[in-house]
């Protein structure tokens, strides 16, 4: 098992090594080729796993790979946690993978920096699965910082644009802002448990349900609750919750592949995977799950807000992204872990389906991404058109397809929950829906339907994607209507998870929600008269009727609302706070503690003036050693004579 483990994480690292030491002699399909062999090879061996934990042909593996030190007994170490909520990570982190690999083909095919790409996104998958397996917080760490640098490599691949690099260093300074959270909350647990292993940590966190900690005098907090939010800011870095969203949408400088990568398996769901696997310690505070369940809710609702301003198409897909880790971040907060993930993994598909498929219109219309330049592309690209419009569906939560039953549980899931907060957050998912709905359709229809609206260039070069781009999107596709029918019912009311996911009994909202029956036929013959379905569906409408019926309505409506439509197109004023605000102080203290601090108290009063000290005590010292013998005699005489009479008195 070990051995099929080292296969599965090792497999992409060779290859990207390969793939960009030595470019120049394997050539452009050499890297191509050896890349996608290796996550194929990832892919493969994490579906044997998975299928061995769900027959029970095997047993979930929790052992030491490599001990790489050993400080005060701690014991730092890479290991392997292999259960089904691993195994079910690596699966959909692999095959999403394997898709954006097959599909950089096509989509990178003229850039010079070919094999570079491919190499940095088989980098970005060992990473990923480094995170998902570890069993230890060192080794998680390594991990999450590894997917924060490749994703700042490949954000800012193309860095001879000023705006890539700025986008880039934008997302590394916003997640070193989670990090530093997060890193707090791993140096928490070790101060509370003496350990970094994952199941030493949960057998002692009953222990350290009643510590408290006084970070102000007179205040007790108690240590679950502030180890759980420093966690939690970690993942608000990574998973881009309010405030720490502001990265995410400028990601998409980078590449199309790796927008896919990047919003659909890897670095955002980090902290969602981590937050449920840590599900043992967040369940000891229902303050901290009260706090991720709020935070989830403002970001489902208010980033979806701002998808509906967006004229570029990937950035409408990037606020779908923010919209839906709300949603995820809501089911953690009311306990429906299982929930979440299960969202995480049909998101995965239809994300990284949406994302791919603009790619696809970036392509035929000559690297346009302007919606309002579109229109009428389904009679050009029909393969596209149909695996959007099956993506689409998914994603505002269609009955039927993968989306629905995973959206509509944390609905549910929500609803059923006494968490304070959960009102508030049941109603802001809710009108997430009809949200999600009318910026999807408002993209899709804007995109392939009405009149054309490009220039006759790109017209008359308008024409289908490539097999290597079109076949990952019928590939995805395909999980994206039909997986939610195959793992509804085990995942989210069966013991799929068994137990890596700990849920209180007086938390359970799943089991509440499943009372009412299980069965996905069931959750969809309910579904359609429930109130998400007739929310999407009046999204939808109103989509239709904005932007293709009566067009000249909703820009009368924006110009009718225009400071509403000010304060979503300059997203909330995040940015200005940030950049006018926050940036300019935070370097003015910089500068304050470099000057006075550095400058004056590290190197002028201690280094330097130390220096300067002892240059004058030694000149003084100095002028004591004459060289004359007599000096030295009389100076013995002093002494003793000073000796005799402190003994006289003392006598």
């Amino acid at each position: 098992m070990q051995q099929v483990l080292l296969t599965i994480v090792l497999a992409p690292l060779v290859a990207s090594v390969v793939a960009g030491l030595f470019g120049a002699y394997v050539g452009r399909k050499g890297a191509h080729w050896l890349t996608i062999l290796g996550v194929a090879v990832s892919f493969v061996l994490s579906t044997w796993v998975l299928r061995g934990l769900l027959v029970g042909d095997l047993a979930p593996f929790n052992d030491t790979v490599y001990t790489w030190g050993i400080s005060d007994g701690v014991h730092m170490a890479v290991g392997f946690l292999v259960d089904r909520l691993s195994a079910t990570m690596m699966v959909v982190v692999t095959f999403v993978s394997l898709m954006v690999h097959i599909y950089t083909i096509g989509y990178m095919h003229d850039d010079p920096g070919y094999q570079r790409f491919f190499s940095y996104i088989s980098l970005f998958t060992f990473s990923m699965l480094m995170l998902v397996m570890a069993n230890n917080f060192l080794q998680l760490f390594f991990g999450w910082e590894a997917v924060g640098l490749v994703s700042y490599l490949l954000i800012g691949f193309w860095f001879t644009r000023p705006t890539a690099i700025h986008a880039n260093l934008k997302a590394f300074l916003v997640n070193r802002v989670g990090d530093f959270g997060f890193l707090l909350g791993i140096a928490a647990v070790l101060f509370y448990t003496g350990t970094l292993d994952y199941a030493e940590v949960f057998a002692a966190a009953p222990a350290i349900a009643g510590e408290t900690i006084e970070i102000f005098s007179g205040r007790p907090w108690a240590a679950p609750t502030l180890i759980c939010l420093l966690l939690f800011v970690g993942a608000m870095g990574k998973s881009a919750q309010v405030p720490l969203h502001v990265w995410l949408p400028d990601s998409m400088e980078g590449p199309t592949p790796i927008s896919a990568l990047i919003h659909a398996a890897t670095m955002v769901t980090a902290g969602i995977f981590m937050v449920a696997r840590m599900s043992p310690l967040f369940e000891l505070s229902p303050t901290a799950l009260s706090v991720v369940l709020v935070i989830g809710a403002t970001t489902a609702l208010f980033m979806g807000l701002l998808g509906l301003v967006q004229n570029d198409i990937k950035r409408v897909v990037a606020y779908s992204t923010l919209s839906q880790l709300g949603y995820m971040t809501v089911a953690l907060g009311a306990s429906a872990y299982a929930a979440g993930i299960f969202h995480l993994g049909t998101h995965a598909f239809f994300k990284a389906l949406l994302f791919l498929a603009a790619g696809s219109v970036i392509i035929g219309m000559h690297h346009e991404q302007d919606i309002r330049r579109m229109g009428g592309l389904r009679r050009y690209m029909p393969i596209t058109y149909w695996t959007a419009l099956l993506g689409s569906l998914a994603l505002i939560g269609f009955p039927g397809f993968s989306g629905f039953f995973s959206k509509d549980a944390i609905i549910e899931a929500v609803h059923a929950s006494t968490i304070p907060g959960a009102g508030y957050a049941h109603a802001c998912v809710l009108i997430g829906v009809f949200v999600t709905a009318l910026y999807t359709f408002r993209m899709f229809f804007l995109v392939f339907h009405g009149s054309e609206r490009m220039d006759e260039h790109v017209r008359a070069h308008l024409k289908e994607s490539s097999l290597v781009v079109t076949a990952p999107l019928v590939l995805l596709a395909i999980p994206s209507v039909v997986i939610g029918w195959m793992a509804m019912e085990p995942v989210l009311f069966g013991q799929y998870f068994g137990q890596a996911l700990m849920v209180s009994s007086e938390r359970d909202v799943l089991a509440a929600v499943g009372s009412h029956g299980t069965d996905p036929a069931y959750f969809l013959v309910h579904g359609l008269t429930a109130p998400p379905f007739l929310l999407a569906m009046a999204g939808v409408f109103v989509a239709w009727w904005l932007y293709l019926y009566r067009p000249a309505m909703a820009p009368a409506i924006a110009e009718r609302f225009r400071w509403i439509q000010g304060i979503l197109v300059n997203k909330y004023y995040f940015d200005e706070v940030n950049e006018k605000a926050l940036a300019p102080a935070v370097r003015a203290l910089g500068q304050g503690l470099w000057r006075f601090g550095d400058q004056r108290l590290i190197d002028g009063a201690i280094v330097n003036g130390s220096a300067r000290f002892i240059g004058w005590l030694s000149g003084v010292i100095r002028r004591l050693q004459s060289g004359y013998l007599y000096h030295y005699a009389f100076a013995m005489i002093l002494g003793l004579a000073g000796m005799l009479g402190w003994l006289l008195m003392k006598g």
